[in-house]
């Protein structure tokens, strides 16, 4: 493991339990922690565990969320969020301050800092940059994962695919707040186990995370789940 690393996925969806049920029929996941805090934002969710890593669903169950306005810019369910974790906070939050991007929500727990980015600054999705102690612990995956690294299985996130208006810029862009080095419309993560992949998407169309890869022992495909394409790696294979 070498960070920054992808650690969870976001989609947005409108119904949250037929949603569930597509990701643990491809991906194998299974028994979703709930966080009822979010419900501080008018929302509820389903956070599933894949090896060390986690796919999130939200949906809105008030007028007026964020993810709300983002399914309706989308004409549906969709990409919403992606969460990395990153060594060290003062490194973090010098970049985010050197970029001028705009903090939407700075968020500190003994074991991890959570900064989410204004999405007019950083475009693609909401990107959050998290800094845990230890590293590998999680607290958004569970109680067992706050302030530590549980047991747990095989798999995990491979990378993401954004449709944006202009993918060389915003690839700078995340590779700058990332703190490494892009190539062309790529950015590798964890020493090249995950990459972010940025596609041109026409002016009119919504910006937005359009592919979710991950590996999963038993699973293999390609399926859309909420508006997003979930490449499914069966571990062992290289397909």
């Amino acid at each position: 493991m070498a960070l920054p690393r992808l650690r969870q996925a976001v989609v947005a969806a409108i119904d949250l339990d037929a949603t569930a049920a597509g990701l643990e029929a491809h991906l194998g996941v299974h028994d979703p922690f709930i966080d009822e805090g979010v419900g501080h934002f008018g929302l509820r969710n389903a956070v599933f565990t894949l090896g060390d890593t986690f796919i999130e669903i939200v949906s809105p169950v008030q007028d007026e969320t964020a993810a709300g306005r983002q399914i309706a810019r989308a004409g549906g369910d969709c990409g919403y969020m992606c969460m990395f974790e990153l060594a060290d906070e003062q490194a973090t939050r010098a970049r985010v301050a050197e970029a001028g991007a705009r903090l939407v929500h700075d968020n500190s727990h003994p074991d991890i800092v959570d900064l989410h980015l204004h999405p007019k600054d950083v475009p693609g999705a909401i990107v959050a940059l998290n800094v845990t102690n230890p590293v590998g612990s999680w607290r958004w995956g569970g109680p067992p994962w706050a302030g530590a690294v549980p047991d747990h299985g095989a798999g995990g996130l491979r990378g993401l695919t954004v449709a944006v208006h202009d993918p060389q810029a915003v690839a700078t862009t995340w590779s700058r707040l990332l703190g490494v080095e892009a190539d062309g419309a790529i950015i590798p993560l964890d020493a090249g186990a995950q990459t972010v992949e940025f596609v041109a998407v026409d002016p009119t169309e919504v910006e937005r995370i359009v592919e979710v890869r991950a590996s999963a022992p038993g699973h293999s495909g390609v399926a859309e789940i909420a508006g997003v394409r979930f490449r499914c790696i069966d571990e062992g294979t290289n397909s």
